[in-house]
């Protein structure tokens, strides 16, 4: 597959927007290109992650209890999702089992690549503080409009 696809792939999850095209095609290009087979683990639960996986074709099924035995909770993972993107940025523990369905071809962007990348482009590095330091700030926001809501259920009149 092309960069300039991958490249468009990549630019579809939510923490990569906003990039360069340079910038993305030098995640492409650093990324290891990596095939699973039907059955293959992508990432286990419970252990070390050093890199987010990019789906780029095929299928997988996510294991939320981390027991693909079990089949418990299991959750379709296709084309275009992004496992573990953490990982990709700091020491990070996977918390679900990801199997291949079919054949899953993916790319692996490594926490070593990238933060090679991030000494390299400072600018890469603001990005993603800044896409992180966005989504905690909406998960606040959602986190005290539950805490409203609660308080509101309880009786007790909300603060302003």
């Amino acid at each position: 597959m092309s960069i300039s696809v991958l490249a468009r792939q990549l630019m579809s999850q939510e923490i990569f927007r906003g990039l360069s095209p340079l910038q993305l095609t030098e995640i492409v290009r650093q990324a290891e290109r990596v095939v699973y087979r039907p059955g293959d683990t992508i990432v286990e639960a419970g252990t070390a992650g050093d890199a987010a996986v990019l789906i780029v074709s095929g299928n997988a099924v996510r294991f939320l209890d981390g027991e693909p035995e079990g089949g418990l909770n299991a959750q379709a993972i296709g084309t275009g999702s992004i496992l573990s993107e953490l990982a990709m940025l700091i020491e990070h523990e996977y918390g679900a089992t990801v199997v291949a369905h079919t054949t899953v071809r993916a790319l692996r962007i490594t926490r070593t690549g990238l933060h090679a990348q991030m000494l390299d482009d400072p600018d890469l590095a603001t990005h993603f503080v800044d896409c992180i330091t966005e989504r905690l700030n909406r998960v606040a926001d959602e986190l005290r409009r539950i805490d409203h809501a609660l308080i509101g259920a309880e009786g007790v009149p909300a603060p302003a």
